[in-house]
């Protein structure tokens, strides 16, 4: 079975394993205060242009989802996200679960506008008994967004500039973030996402690491006791090196772009090879998710040698479902899925 119903269904890229392998028999400290931890946050600080960030270490997206939102929001106080934000439809209520509401806002393309967020921000405080309702308390968005979409410099800063004067924290879930940044239409940097929100997280799990997400803060007042957190939500790490050494790894000669890229250019690989059949897509995507309309004859004839996920029927004969690259697809897989789509057309 070829697997492309997500990008984590590998392992971890052979330079990590490598590096884990040399460096098992070391002794350290535990809880992410070792050597290799500290090497790994002066290159993310220096990748995002930000010497004074805290960057924290964390095992997965939902566990650090929760550590964050939960660390900013105050008890009468939700979180703004888009109807399809993970958060919202994938993590099985574990925000709701610390007792902080999502407020979802509508979206067809995955992303949330400034104006959204201003018009909920504004209804909340013009109601005449606001306390009556969950006051909204930080904005989070995804980059890129559950649908493979990804926000501009210029949607991006919108964004923060309501934030800042509505005083929400705005918080960037970056499990895919490395497949944004190189995404061939993307302008945005790591810097400039340091620079337009309060805190962000770069994954690893779905990019080259076997686990592991860091989480980077950029708001000051955001950073006091956020370790107390990171313990009391269970994902202070006793050998916290495994993930410190992984993202040393990944940041010490731009590992992380580099694998990255490589995702992108299978799924523009695949994006190519089915246009040119003539099959459409759900949403225009230029990062590792690709979402392709095909009739369910053929997904059912495919669903005997490959793994895929279903998106949503859009009509009587034919479904929109989802193929994920990622940084160790291989190319001849791609090219076969191709081939084996027109073989059945």
């Amino acid at each position: 079975m070829i697997r492309f119903e997500c990008d984590y269904t590998e392992g971890a890229h052979e330079r990590i394993l490598k590096r884990l392998l040399e460096t098992n028999d070391e002794q350290t400290p535990g809880y992410g205060v070792d050597d290799h931890c500290e090497k790994a946050r002066a290159y993310i600080k220096e990748a995002c242009d930000s010497p004074n960030a805290d960057v924290h270490f964390l095992v997965g997206g939902t566990q650090t989802n929760t550590t964050v939102i939960s660390s900013i929001l105050r008890p009468h106080q939700g979180v703004v996200a888009a109807v399809s934000g993970h958060v919202a439809v994938h993590e099985t209520g574990a925000i709701e679960a610390t007792g902080h509401k999502i407020l979802t806002l509508p979206s067809g393309d995955g992303k949330i506008r400034a104006e959204q967020v201003q018009d909920l921000y504004d209804a909340h405080w013009n109601d005449a008994a606001p306390e009556h309702s969950v006051q909204p308390g930080m904005v989070y968005i995804s980059q890129p967004t559950e649908n493979g979409t990804i926000y501009s410099k210029s949607e991006l800063e919108a964004l923060s500039r309501v934030c800042r004067e509505c005083g929400l924290p705005l918080f960037i879930d970056g499990a895919r973030l490395g497949y944004g940044l190189v995404a061939e239409d993307s302008d945005v940097s790591l810097a400039d996402i340091a620079k337009l929100c309060d805190v962000f997280y770069i994954g690893g799990t779905k990019i080259g690491a076997l686990m592991g997400e860091a989480v980077v803060i950029l708001n000051g007042t955001l950073k006091k006791d956020f370790r107390y957190m990171i313990k009391q939500k269970g994902g202070l790490l006793a050998k916290g090196r495994m993930l410190g050494i992984q993202f040393e790894t990944l940041f010490e000669d731009g590992l992380y772009v580099e694998i990255s890229k490589h995702a992108i250019d299978m799924a523009m690989l695949l994006q190519n090879g089915l246009s040119e059949q003539g099959f459409s897509f759900q949403y225009r995507s230029t990062t590792n998710q690709q979402f392709p309309i095909l009739p369910d004859r053929i997904l059912k004839a495919l669903s005997e040698k490959y793994t895929y996920s279903f998106w949503e029927k859009v009509d009587d004969a034919h479904s929109a479902v989802r193929f994920c690259t990622s940084w160790a697809t291989k190319k001849e897989n791609v090219e076969l899925l191709i081939q084996d789509i027109k073989a059945l057309r």
